[in-house]
């Protein structure tokens, strides 16, 4: 895989995208490499247990990521905020910028990222990244609900990335909360959404996992919104907190037929040309 990021080339209009399981993902633009959430060790599992076992190896080790531009988090759970991930690929990647909500900002220090590493962009105010034409826009989310901190920010984000003539939003962790829609309606389209689709349930909440939006929810939001191509998310590192993806191409035939949707694969390569 390391391999293969570092020798794909960009097209005009295109975006190259690699699934990292759950909802990491690696994207390569005209200038760089972006990580989103990566969690490329067994940190849940060692943390709290069996029930959270991987359901497969990473398809990348975390010393191997030499090639990062810029590592998104969107918030400080163990499967999006790897430590044992973040550790080695701020070695591997010494020039790589993190950007990120104010939560997580004393968990990046007590990792040894220095101040002059981390980047707090402000929520629904476009960024272009330093040393390329990408454009970021952190949308709040609600995982369960939209916390927000004055001197923190939004808890729980998610991140409009505008880039070599593409749009992806990637959703985070989160649920459809008042305003969410019209929030996402005034910003860019995505072209490409990858989204946490595996759903929630009474019994996962009573062991304390907080559930993501259902399949007929994403269905909805694809319609209403015009994305293109749905990448569902969330939805396979830990067996015990999935849900079949039957499941979620039933609601998609129901609801929104046509709509192009992609299960990206742990270490798959799917290269988006707009």
């Amino acid at each position: 895989m390391k391999t293969q990021i570092e020798q794909t080339p960009i097209l005009p209009n295109s975006l190259a995208i690699w699934g990292l399981g759950q909802m990491g993902v690696a994207i390569k633009g005209t200038e760089g490499v972006i990580y989103i959430d990566p969690c490329l060790t067994d940190v849940v599992r060692e943390q709290f247990g069996e029930f959270w076992v991987r359901g497969y190896p990473p398809p990348i080790l975390p010393e191997h990521a030499t090639h990062i531009s810029y590592y998104f988090i969107s918030h400080e759970h163990l499967d999006h905020l790897d430590p044992k991930t973040v550790g080695p690929i701020a070695k591997a990647s010494p020039n790589a910028k993190f950007v990120t909500t104010g939560w997580c900002k004393d968990l990046l220090s007590d990792l040894d990222i220095a101040d002059d590493r981390v980047i707090f962009p402000p929520a629904l105010q476009s960024t272009t990244l330093p040393g390329t034409t990408c454009r970021v826009t952190p949308v709040p989310s609600a995982h369960y609900e939209k916390e927000y901190d004055e001197q923190k920010g939004y808890r729980w984000l998610g991140f409009i990335i505008e880039w070599n003539g593409v749009t992806f939003y990637h959703g985070g962790d989160t649920l459809v909360y008042p305003g969410y829609i019209e929030m996402l309606k005034g910003l860019p389209t995505a072209d490409i959404a990858m989204i946490a689709l595996n759903g929630r349930d009474y019994f996962r909440e009573q062991v304390g996992i907080l559930g993501n939006f259902m399949p007929m929810e994403g269905a909805h939001l694809a319609k209403e919104l015009g994305w293109d191509v749905v990448i569902p998310g969330h939805n396979d590192l830990y067996p015990n907190n999935a849900i079949p993806f039957s499941h979620i191409i039933e609601a998609f035939e129901k609801v929104n037929p046509r709509q192009k949707l992609k299960i990206l694969q742990p270490g798959e390569l799917y290269y988006y040309l707009k």
